[in-house]
């Protein structure tokens, strides 16, 4: 399987934005359309979009499927999620045109039911999202837009999921995220040893192609916002890796 390069879109009221380690506090909007900037990502050469409804990872409620649904007829393909807090929530994403869907939050606290979505609509089609924080000597795993702590540690349930067939593992450090610090290589390299079965893809903290190809060594794809929103580094130069 090569290597997946796979831009991200995180909406806000319909907008483009990024956060700075998960705090709705720390939001930086770009006037950049989303759908128009989807469109560029594809016309450079991007195969897959990473689309977050923000507000929805929040609330528990999808707040942008309008625009998700605007970004998919732009004709590529998009894995989307936030504010995924059931079944209808999944299929609403399905109909608006997502070849896969995230799950985050729902993931943590309810792993028996997502494992039977895996088997319902395809392991291809669910990405299990993992995002954690290094604290008190475990990586942790905070839920609804990172603002709640589960309880729940990444270790066991990244295990768990694994022997559940799951296909596709998103995992992001979370301090690291929108802070332009370079990726945590570590952690992708424990969780390559741990689930070798899972497709991981990282994010968070990227800054240059440099750091793309050192991830190569130890994930499947990785997913690009902040950097190429404030263009570090070409989408191009990535897809070059």
């Amino acid at each position: 399987m090569s290597f997946a390069i796979i831009p991200a879109i995180d909406l806000r009221g319909g907008r483009t934005v990024r956060l700075q380690q998960g705090d709705y506090a720390r939001e930086t909007v770009f006037e950049t359309d989303p759908v128009a900037l989807a469109r560029r990502y594809a016309d450079e050469g991007a195969g897959w979009l990473h689309v977050v409804d923000l507000d929805g990872a929040r609330s528990g409620t999808l707040e942008n499927l309008r625009t998700i649904e605007a970004i998919v007829r732009g004709g590529i393909a998009v894995q989307a999620g936030g504010g995924v807090r059931g079944e209808d929530d999944v299929k609403r994403l399905f109909d608006a045109g997502a070849a896969r869907v995230v799950v985050g939050s729902l993931a943590v606290r309810e792993p028996a039911r997502v494992v039977t979505w895996l088997s319902r609509y395809g392991a291809e089609r669910i990405v299990i999202a993992l995002d954690a924080r290094f604290r008190d000597g475990a990586w942790r795993l905070p839920v609804r837009g990172w603002t709640e702590e589960s309880g729940a540690e990444l270790p066991a349930l990244a295990l768990r999921y694994a022997a559940a067939g799951a296909r596709w593992l998103l995992c992001t450090d979370i301090d690291r995220d929108g802070m332009a610090a370079g990726p945590n290589l570590a952690l992708y390299r424990e969780l390559a040893h741990m689930v070798p079965g899972l497709s991981v893809l990282a994010s968070g903290g990227v800054r240059d192609a440099d750091d793309v190809r050192a991830l190569r060594a130890w994930a499947d794809g990785v997913i690009l916002g902040r950097s190429l929103l404030e263009g570090r580094f070409p989408l191009r130069e990535a897809l070059a890796c």
